[in-house]
């Protein structure tokens, strides 16, 4: 299995604005070896009355990513989607394979 590049957009602090109030900025981040992955027919019912959303795909993240992947933004095959839910994360030792973290997105709009 190989996975893709995926464009995920990163919010970093940029300041403050006249209100005192933490301003951010998104910043797109390519994040290699993603694996994409269509959902079953339980897992896209249960995230729609869980959480509303319709499930497009699960990623699969790399062992030693460490970017945040909650509630962000991500570019799939040049669409955009949109990270929800927790990630769910398994012991990275006991994962045979590349790829121990996922994450559902919904596509956006």
């Amino acid at each position: 299995m190989r996975g893709t590049v995926v464009i995920l957009y990163e919010k970093r602090f940029a300041g403050f604005d006249t209100l005192n109030n933490p301003t951010f900025t998104t910043e797109p981040v390519p994040v290699a070896d993603v694996l994409v992955g269509e959902p079953s027919t339980d897992e896209v019912l249960s995230s729609t009355s869980l959480f509303g959303k319709k499930l497009e795909y699960m990623l699969g993240l790399p062992k030693g990513d460490t970017h945040d992947w909650t509630n962000t933004r991500v570019e799939i095959f040049g669409k955009e989607f949109e990270t929800f839910g927790d990630v769910i994360e398994g012991i990275e030792a006991n994962v045979p394979t590349r790829w121990h973290k996922k994450v559902r997105v919904a596509r956006v709009g």
